[in-house]
């Protein structure tokens, strides 16, 4: 009993979306909230939101299970690299140096620890 909730082109480097990443995988959802509300990194608000989503997501998907019961951890969450915007900036002598404002794609799943009933007598049958 998993849901997955996608971010795409977060406007912030993939690096210092991993340094965030890093602190909530494997974590129960409480305590992943409880750590992303007080985290002063960029990235925190975003992947706040994004579990929030992924909550409801796993709450649309299995209306009839309690999200108390459920025992929602975050199964797997990772960061890739998006597009880049290419700026040039002013460099002495006439040059240009290379500014690349870099985004990424962030991918969380989060799943439910505690194994249904529902699902445990279907498959004996």
């Amino acid at each position: 009993m998993e849901a997955i909730a996608k971010l795409r082109n977060v406007p912030t480097s993939p690096q210092k979306m991993r340094l965030v990443a890093d602190m909530v995988r494997g974590q129960k959802v409480s305590k992943a909230l409880g750590i992303l509300k007080f985290e002063p990194k960029v990235g925190a608000k975003a992947i706040e939101k994004l579990l929030l989503s992924a909550v409801s997501n796993w709450q649309n998907k299995h209306e009839d299970a309690k999200i108390e019961e459920a025992d929602l951890y975050i199964k797997t969450i990772f960061v890739d690299g998006g597009s880049s915007i290419k700026r040039l900036r002013p460099a002495p002598q006439g040059r240009g140096h290379r500014i690349l404002k870099r985004s990424n794609h962030i991918t969380l799943v989060v799943a439910s620890s505690a194994a249904p009933a529902l699902e445990e007598t279907n498959s004996a049958e």
